[in-house]
């Protein structure tokens, strides 16, 4: 794939990383189910990760934890690194025992989601920021709410992978 071709790869799925990034944050995230919004950037680079293997994984993790800063303001940076280990670990989980498709996509999107989660609950245990059962209650919420939106998650970027992805522009 010439360097041409990877320039433009990326460009398509950043392009398309930022429709989930409006679906999360401009239009879902107005609109609470149980008073909890889905979490859609860690589905996006697991996705990505999961169809385009370890080290591109890593690397659009590391992209989508520098938007999710930039738009959140208030995480601290741990979520740049949080998404390029992410994206590493579940790139080369399908590359090598997972099957890269929407399978391996939802079981490497629910880990990615789990330990953000785990994460979450503990921060907010440690910063008592409330009670331990209602850490609890959002979390899970967050998780499976963030879950149900994975497969659209994943048929944007398996489209843009049909079309662009690994070898697809080799010609």
């Amino acid at each position: 794939m010439t360097r041409r071709n990877q320039v433009f790869k990326w460009l398509v799925y950043t392009l398309g990383l930022l429709l989930v990034w409006v679906l999360d944050v401009h239009i879902l995230g107005r609109l609470p189910v149980l008073s909890t919004v889905p979490v859609l950037l860690p589905v996006a680079a697991a996705t990505v990760a999961v169809l385009e293997g370890g080290a591109a994984g890593a690397g659009f993790g590391l992209g989508t934890g520098l938007l999710w800063e930039i738009s959140a303001l208030d995480s601290g940076g741990w979520a740049v690194i949080f998404l390029a280990v992410c994206g590493l670990l579940c790139g080369s989980a399908a590359q090598f025992a997972l099957t890269q498709g929407f399978i391996g996509c939802m079981i490497c999107s629910a880990a990615v989601m789990a330990a953000l989660e785990c994460i979450h609950l503990l921060v907010g245990l440690f910063t008592q920021l409330a009670p331990p059962a209602l850490l609890v209650e959002v979390a899970v919420k967050e998780l499976v709410w963030s879950l149900v939106w994975a497969p659209a998650v994943y048929l944007i970027f398996r489209a843009i992978f049909r079309r662009v992805g690994r070898d697809r522009l080799a010609n």
